[in-house]
C-alpha cells in the first residue's frame, strides 16, 4: 500500500490520506471545492464547485501516475439534489466520452458547508 499526496489538491483536513494506492487500485478521498494554494472555497456556485472538486480528484489521480481514463467509479455527495442537472452538466463536460460508474446522493451536510464533495476509484 502507498499513500498518494500532491500539492495540486487541498491537503487532508483530518487523519486520512488524499489517496491510497493498493496494488493497481487507487482510492481517492472525497475532494471539496477548495483551492489547494489558498485552502479556501472557490465559489458558492454549484457548477464552479463541481468543476473544482473534479479537478482536485484528477490532480490526485495524476499524482499516482494515472489519468482521467483510469477513473472507474465516482461518488458525488450533494447538499441539494435539486441542483443535480447543473452538477451533471459540468460532470459530463469534464469526463467527455469517458463514463465511469457513478453514485450521487443527497446528504444533510458536508464539511465546511460546501455544496458538493466527490471521491473516486481509479485502476491501472
Amino acid at each position: 500500500m502507498k499513500t498518494i499526496q500532491t500539492d495540486q489538491a487541498p491537503k487532508a483536513v483530518g487523519p486520512y490520506s488524499q489517496a491510497v494506492l493498493a496494488k493497481d487500485t487507487l482510492y481517492v478521498s472525497g475532494q471539496l471545492p477548495f483551492d489547494p494554494i489558498t485552502n479556501s472555497l472557490i465559489s458558492e456556485d454549484i457548477k464552479d464547485q463541481t468543476k473544482k472538486s473534479l479537478t482536485n480528484v484528477l490532480a490526485i489521480v495524476k499524482a499516482s501516475g494515472m489519468n482521467l481514463e483510469n477513473i472507474v467509479r465516482c461518488t458525488v455527495y450533494m447538499k441539494d439534489l435539486s441542483a443535480f442537472s447543473y452538477m451533471n452538466e459540468v460532470y459530463q463536460q469534464f469526463f467527455g466520452n469517458h463514463k465511469p460508474a457513478r453514485v450521487t446522493v443527497e446528504v444533510s451536510r458536508l464539511p465546511k458547508d460546501v455544496k458538493i464533495e466527490i471521491d473516486c476509484i481509479a485502476v491501472k
